[in-house]
Order: structure tokens, then C-alpha cells, then sequence
């Protein structure tokens, strides 16, 4: 039987068929080493035009609309964004990238994959599948649909508010694009270009097994492309099937990974000390921290905007710091004992990393929806900075680390 390893623990395993819709995992880690998706090619491609088509008037159509003192006001997904570049270009950059760029980079790429398996282009493959191995990270249409619907809660005691003909669209939209996300892997599209290249056929059905005559491989003699999946013998500088490098370990993982970590916690007390939000009501300036932003939602007795305010920019940044600083240690000091309970907290680490997008949402949504200059002029505050740093690098830095460092004294005995 042919051989492949965990993507998540380099445990050496005999790959098994897996029925359509069905998949395996790992004995160690518990994570999926092989998927045989229900979603056809041909269903992919029509799901990815069909989320294309929405996405365009998603994006430029109003998604909400008030009525502030008898001024229409409306917001659409990048409105508040693009006002904020003026004042606050990384905020508003980071906003548009989450929102609007990496969908459509991630829909394109889809589309790119599948043009370049049906002419067979090797690179073009490459290109596309490291795009959306990249890029699924950061969409975030699902994020800014809640975030929608928090603004929405706060506005709605000061002005009258009226669903606009965009959010439609961009919820079907975040159902589309989250059917994708569930089911689009590089591996897929590399293992469908193998059954259409004769040379990669044969070195599949002759690539090493546990035992091929008097010889048998060890665990280190075999490496797995960590692009594309096929596990190989360890004696070529580049994967035999796209080309990409081939490394036991991602390079300097550790090292990355308490960069981005560090700099994640100096910057997580300015985020929090500093106001994330200024608002100017009839001349008075109230300034919010993240904290007393919370508190005030406490006291106007909307507890379920502050429970998730809460959760999403206090405890997940909280959360993915502490957890990510913990797993490190134990790598560092090659603690055996819970391996597999690290794993599942570096899983969970890397799924609740982009709801910490959710307050900056909300600042370019609010933004959008009050009329800056008039009688309310909403602002995000320094504190803005600040917290979408911390987001942008506690993702990085949990993107950073290589898992199989968690399992290596494992895997060796």
C-alpha cells in the first residue's frame, strides 16, 4: 500500500480509499489526511462563477441605509473603509483586504485552478493554488455580516434603519463562499493533475511503500510536499509533482512565530488603553476604549452586542496570545505529556484568529452610517491602529508555526 504523511504530526501513514463525501484522520492529531469531497469540478466552477456574479453587486450596492434628522444615509461593504484612508489608511486598508480583496482574489483563484488543470499548465497551477493557500486566511465576509448586524443594534435608537438591496447578495454570497472554503484545497487540484499526467501516474503507483522488496523506509527518508501533498523521497531539493520546495520543517517556524507573537503583545496594551472610537454629539466628545465601549453597552442593556464586543476584541486576542505562548513554551521545553490537547487549542487558535476583525468593522461601519461633520461625527480613535496590528500579527504568527514541531520526540519513537 502506498504511504503519506500527517500534515499536521508526520506521522507515517498507508493510505486507505475513501468513498465520495467521506474522509480520514490521523490516529495521533485527529487531522484530516485525506478528503474525497462531494463537490464536483464541474459544480465547483458554477458555485465560484455564481459567487462571482453576486460579489460585484454586493460590493457597490448600499447593504444598509438610515435616516439620521431627515438625512438618507447608507453604508456599502467598503464605504467606511475608503473614508478611512484619509485619516487611518491602515485600518481602512486592512478592512477592504479582508473584505473585499481576498474574496475576490480567493473566487479567482478557484477559476484559475480549474483553467489551468484543463490545459494541464503546471505553473499556472501553482500559482493559483498558492494564492488560495494564502489567502482563505483572510476572507472575511462572514466577519463583517456580524459586524453589519452590531452597527445595525447601535444605531437603531437614533436613527431609522431599512434593509438596502445588497444584503442579499452578500449573505448568499457568504453562504457560497463558505461552501468553498469548506471543500477547496491545493491537494485537490494537484492530485486531479495527477490523473491527467501519464509521468505522474507512474511515479504515484510507484512511489514507496512501507516495504518495496528487502527495503523499508523510515519516516526519515520520506518527506511531504507541504504545497501540494504527495509524499516523496527526501532526496530532491523540489517536490517531483509542482515544483515547490521541499522542507522537513518550515523554515525558522519558531523564530517567526515569537516575532509576530511579541510584537503582538506590546501591542495589545495600546489597543486597549487608548480609545478604539471617538464620537462628537452636539459639540461633546465621548471617547471609548475597548473596555468602556463594552461597559456602555452594558449600561443601555444591549448585553448580547456587548457579550460578543466582548468576546471577539478582548478575550479572542487574549486567547490566541496566551494559547499561542503556551504552545511554544512546551516546544521549547519538548514536553511530552497533551500533545494531542495542544494540537486542538492550535486548531481552535487559528479559527477564532480573524473574529478579532469584528471591532474594526464595526468602526468603518459606523463611519459610513453617521454623517461625519454634522450633527454626529463618529472617528476611530489611535487605538484602531493598534488593535489591527494585533490582529494582523497573532494571525501571522499562528500561520507562522509549524505544528509538527508539537510531535517531533512523538513521532520519533
Amino acid at each position: 500500500m502506498r504511504v503519506l504523511k500527517c500534515t499536521s504530526c508526520d506521522l507515517l501513514l498507508q493510505e486507505i480509499p475513501v468513498q465520495r463525501g467521506f474522509s480520514a484522520r490521523c490516529p495521533t492529531c485527529d487531522s484530516r489526511v485525506i478528503k474525497n469531497s462531494s463537490l464536483s469540478r464541474s459544480g465547483e466552477v458554477a458555485i465560484a462563477f455564481a459567487a462571482l456574479a453576486l460579489f460585484f453587486p454586493a460590493q457597490l450596492f448600499p447593504l444598509l441605509s438610515i435616516n439620521l434628522v431627515g438625512v438618507p444615509l447608507s453604508t456599502t461593504v467598503t464605504s467606511g473603509a475608503i473614508t478611512l484612508m484619509d485619516s487611518f489608511p491602515f485600518v481602512g486598508l486592512l478592512v477592504i483586504f479582508c473584505t473585499a480583496f481576498a474574496p475576490l482574489l480567493f473566487l479567482v483563484s478557484i477559476l484559475g485552478a480549474n483553467l489551468a488543470l484543463s490545459f494541464h499548465h503546471a505553473k499556472s497551477l501553482f500559482v493559483a493554488t498558492y494564492c488560495l493557500k494564502v489567502i482563505k486566511h483572510w476572507v472575511m465576509i462572514d466577519v463583517f455580516l456580524v459586524s453589519l448586524a452590531v452597527a445595525g443594534f447601535k444605531v437603531i435608537e437614533i436613527a431609522e434603519i431599512s434593509v438596502g438591496p445588497a444584503l442579499l447578495s452578500f449573505v448568499v454570497l457568504q453562504m457560497l463562499v463558505a461552501f468553498l472554503l469548506s471543500r477547496i484545497s491545493p491537494k485537490r487540484y494537484w492530485d486531479a493533475y495527477s490523473s491527467n499526467n501519464e509521468a505522474l501516474q507512474d511515479f504515484e503507483m510507484n512511489k514507496p511503500s512501507n516495504h518495496v522488496g528487502n527495503r523499508t523506509f523510515k519516516t526519515e527518508t520520506l518527506i511531504r510536499c507541504q504545497h501540494c501533498g504527495l509524499t516523496q523521497e527526501s532526496n530532491h531539493q523540489h517536490c517531483f509533482r509542482c515544483s515547490a520546495k521541499l522542507e522537513s520543517r518550515v523554515f525558522q517556524s519558531v523564530q517567526k512565530t515569537w516575532a509576530s507573537l511579541l510584537a503582538a503583545v506590546i501591542f495589545i496594551f495600546p489597543a486597549n488603553f487608548y480609545p478604539i472610537s471617538i464620537l462628537l454629539s452636539n459639540g461633546k466628545r465621548f471617547e471609548d476604549t475597548i473596555f468602556s465601549g463594552v461597559a456602555g453597552l452594558i449600561k443601555q442593556g444591549m448585553y448580547g452586542i456587548a457579550i460578543i464586543i466582548f468576546t471577539a476584541s478582548i478575550i479572542v486576542p487574549v486567547a490566541k496570545i496566551v494559547g499561542l505562548l503556551y504552545i511554544l513554551i512546551c516546544i521549547h521545553l519538548k514536553v511530552a505529556i497533551g500533545r494531542r490537547q495542544r494540537m486542538q487549542m492550535y486548531r481552535f487558535v487559528k479559527w477564532i484568529g480573524k473574529w478579532s476583525m469584528m471591532d474594526l468593522c464595526v468602526i468603518a461601519i459606523m463611519v459610513s452610517l453617521i454623517d461625519r461633520g454634522n450633527l454626529l461625527d463618529f472617528t476611530p480613535g489611535p487605538g484602531a491602529i493598534a488593535f489591527g496590528l494585533v490582529v494582523v500579527l497573532t494571525m501571522i504568527s499562528a500561520e507562522s508555526l509549524d505544528s509538527r514541531l508539537i510531535w517531533d520526540k512523538h513521532e520519533q519513537r
